[in-house]
């Protein structure tokens, strides 16, 4: 036997002795269903997306810090506060010349009734004359109510004194007055339309609302 058939016969022995005949099954693991295995990936398609963040509120201001708190205020406080505005309002308006016949007809009442009052006690003086005016019960105007017979001593024949309008007295007047006449400052006797001096006790069956200064004011 030559060479090369004795090598072609070891080459056969080996392969037979591995794989056996050529008629042996072959392996079916080329066969296997995929649809029996259990996936080793899992899939995120179908997972619910991450929620979106919340949107942020933004930080309001802390009103401690941006506004300031006004403490409370006592009624003594109050009322200081009150006559320090009245004080306040007649120094801006203080004027030698009221600006109509209204006004000078007011300030001279408020002049001869209450010159050595305190602010308030003009101011309430001046706030009868008013409250005559629209209480139908007097003349429909200020100097018609400052002139009626019978009811301010100041006045005689209808004629209202004649007034030094330098002094100081005067100029108030006039400032109270105007601020009467403009409401700018509340009525310290609320729909008064008496008053008298606290020296007198002229017996009236009337209400009444305040005592400031040497008056008694009733309605």
């Amino acid at each position: 036997m030559s060479r090369t058939k004795g090598a072609a016969g070891i080459a056969a022995a080996i392969v037979f002795a591995v794989f056996g005949t050529v008629h042996a099954t072959p392996s079916r693991a080329w066969q296997i269903d995929p649809a029996a295995l259990t996936p080793a990936i899992v899939t995120t398609t179908n997972l619910p997306a991450p929620a979106a963040p919340a949107a942020q509120t933004p930080a309001l201001p802390d009103p401690a810090l941006d506004q300031p708190v006004a403490a409370p205020v006592a009624p003594a406080a109050k009322e200081a506060v009150v006559h320090q505005g009245l004080g306040e309002m007649v120094a801006e308006r203080a004027s030698a010349s009221p600006a109509d016949a209204e006004r000078a007809c007011l300030a001279t009442a408020v002049y001869f009734e209450a010159k050595g009052e305190p602010l308030k006690g003009q101011l309430g003086v001046a706030h009868v004359i008013l409250n005559r005016v629209h209480s139908g019960r007097f003349a429909h105007s200020v100097c018609g109510v400052v002139k009626q017979p019978g009811q301010f001593s100041f006045v005689h024949g209808g004629h209202l004194p004649a007034i030094a309008h330098g002094g100081s007295q005067w100029k108030t007047a006039v400032a109270i007055a105007d601020i009467a006449l403009s409401g700018h400052a509340p009525a310290p006797a609320p729909k008064a339309l008496f008053f008298h001096a606290r020296s007198v006790s002229p017996g009236w069956h009337l209400v009444r609302v305040a005592a400031i200064g040497n008056h008694v004011f009733y309605r």
